[in-house]
């Protein structure tokens, strides 16, 4: 991808990331060239990475500092149209038979907990705290945050902490972020402790939907959340591989493109 306009600087650390996460390196010049800025914006983008233990710097380059490769939150700008459109997809599920719902963490979530009406009450259980901060102010929203250990790439609060706090609720909707979900694999992500918190959310849910994106279709990451029978439907965009769609409904999910 070449970008003509001139970048902000997270702009331009998001793609440099995005960039080591599909090839495993980057050059220094080969950067300058594809995003439209100097040599000198790169060399100190590379800095402000290194430092954050995002990369490790090269003669002339970088190299990711992981074979699996997981973009921090803050980073994850791309997409950004196709999210909003599976939040608005799936904000028409809240309707006024849902009182209780949960998220955990992910930027399609994010977007859709952003949509919450705030006409009627509803209860929100979240262990995300970036969602968390975005509800508490809400007078409508009945806010219920699970505690537990901070990750900081995703912003969500796992491990038994969290774990205890989720056993015993019951909700209506449960709407989960994830990192792969296929036919064969069910839901993914990357880190295995994340994967237990968003199982025991999950399986509080009267029904779980997953929002992914189309690049997240037909992908398995490292820690399997739960086996695609746990999940009642998935909202994606029209980038998702249509087979991988076709196999998804073969197996009994319900599934929407936005």
């Amino acid at each position: 991808m070449r970008y003509t306009d001139r970048m902000r600087q997270e702009q331009r650390l998001a793609a440099i990331l995005g960039k080591l996460a599909d090839t495993g390196s980057v050059t220094v010049t080969g950067l300058a060239d594809d995003l439209g800025t100097s040599v000198a914006s790169i060399r100190r983008d590379l800095q402000a990475l290194e430092e954050q233990k995002l990369l490790k710097r090269t003669h002339g380059g970088a190299v990711a500092v992981e074979v699996i490769y997981e973009l921090p939150l803050r980073y994850r700008v791309g997409r950004r149209e196709e999210k909003r459109q599976i939040a608005e997809a799936a904000a028409q599920l809240l309707t006024e038979s849902v009182h209780s719902v949960g998220f955990n963490g992910g930027t399609t979530t994010t977007e859709l907990a952003r949509l919450l009406a705030t006409t009627r009450s509803l209860k929100v259980v979240t262990n995300a705290l970036n969602i968390a901060s975005d509800l508490c102010s809400r007078p409508t929203v009945d806010l219920v945050v699970t505690g537990g250990g901070v990750r900081p790439e995703s912003y969500e609060l796992v491990g038994p902490i969290a774990d205890r706090a989720l056993a015993g609720i019951s909700l209506d909707l449960v709407f989960l972020g994830v990192d792969g979900i296929d036919a064969r694999g069910g839901i993914t992500t990357h880190d295995e402790v994340e994967a237990q918190t968003d199982n025991c959310l999950l399986r509080t849910a009267h029904r779980v939907v997953v929002l992914a994106d189309g690049s997240k279709v037909g992908k398995r990451a490292f820690s399997r959340i739960a086996a695609i029978s746990e999940v009642h439907m998935v909202i994606t965009d029209s980038s998702a591989p249509s087979d991988e769609l076709d196999r998804l409904r073969a197996a009994g999910v319900e599934v929407v493109v936005a």
